[in-house]
């Protein structure tokens, strides 16, 4: 039956006699604190749905696929109420679980770029990146949301080594999303099915090194089919980890470099907020700071050069600097603030 063991546990749980349906309808498949998963709302979704499709007491699969359907339109209607009373944008983070050291960098430079910002960092709460940007989310102040490819229950929740993580993840406000029975112990097949609610409450999916087959790719492929921008940072062409994520960016994905490339495609405006902007200038040394004070408007490096007689060699060391801190761009042969 379509879901897998627990749907089809679930159908042999319901007959219909007549206009009648019986529902056995087991605990809550969606537990977290920002949401309330009705019971009334699901049994009127699952009546109505068997109802107008007519299904007989032998439609068995037809009855498993009704009720899946319930439990995913109900699903989605709670995860958009939830999502516009909070009203922040969301980056799905995904990659592999063998990161190297340049992933895992990579992924808390970008993250902790976003701090200040009402976005909200969601992944699977696996080894690897996922526990990376999880981790970086709470450390910069963002919320997260995880979504494991098991029940919520402690005893099952996958993997277990993360269980203290899920419960900062609560702690700091943010909650875990399953839509399997809180006893559902992960397996091979929860983990792809997992990743379309991934795909389907992401502004943008970021993926941060993946291999040629790794199960990273279900996700980027089913935001491509949900119309998600789908954002790649760039790896070593040497890396077997990443050939999947540098495939994404030949077939067109957008390249990531820092976190202003984020707040771009997220229709943030291009200045940093005061907080934001305050801080990058905070952690700038005083020669930066001196190019910072001409970029007023956009600027050639030669009048740059002209204008704060700084010798060029070191005026392009600072120009360096300050494009890995993500504050200004050098594009079309000038200089300005990001």
């Amino acid at each position: 039956y379509p879901g897998g063991p627990a749907v089809e546990k679930l159908a042999r749980q319901l007959t219909v006699d007549g206009p009648r349906l019986t529902v056995k309808l087991p605990r809550p498949m969606l537990n977290s604190n920002n949401f309330d998963f009705s019971f009334s709302g699901l049994k009127t979704a699952v009546v109505n749905l068997v109802h107008s499709s007519q299904l007989t007491a032998n439609s068995r699969q037809e009855i498993a696929s009704a009720f899946q359907q319930a439990v995913v339109d109900v699903l989605v209607k709670k995860t958009i109420s939830a999502a516009e009373k909070f009203d922040a944008k969301s980056i799905v983070v995904v990659g592999s679980r063998k990161y190297t050291n340049y992933g895992k960098d990579a992924c808390e430079k970008i993250i902790s770029g976003l701090r200040g910002y009402d976005i909200t960092i969601i992944s699977g709460l696996a080894i690897g990146i996922d526990s990376v940007a999880h981790k970086t989310a709470l450390n910069t102040g963002l919320k997260t949301v995880a979504v494991p490819g098991s029940g919520l229950n402690t005893h099952v929740l996958y993997p277990s080594t993360n269980k203290q993580l899920a419960k900062e993840i609560l702690e700091s406000g943010g909650c875990l999303i399953s839509e399997f029975e809180p006893n559902f112990k992960a397996t091979q097949w929860s983990f792809p099915q997992r990743n379309r609610i991934m795909a389907g409450l992401a502004d943008i999916i970021l993926v941060i090194e993946a291999g040629e087959k790794s199960g990273t790719l279900i996700t980027a492929r089913m935001g491509l089919d949900y119309n998600k921008e789908i954002a790649v940072v760039p790896a070593s062409i040497f890396s077997d980890g990443a050939k999947g994520s540098n495939k994404l960016l030949k077939q067109g994905a957008t390249p990531i470099t820092c976190s202003e490339d984020l707040l771009e495609l997220l229709g943030f405006v291009s200045e940093s907020n005061p907080e934001q902007r305050k801080i990058m200038f905070d952690n700038c040394s005083d020669e930066e700071k001196k190019i910072l004070e001409f970029l007023s408007e956009p600027i050639s490096k030669d009048e740059l050069a002209t204008k704060s007689q700084i010798p060029i060699s070191e005026l392009n060391s600072l120009i360096s600097l300050l494009e890995i801190k993500g504050i200004i761009k050098e594009s079309a042969g000038e200089i300005y603030l990001v």
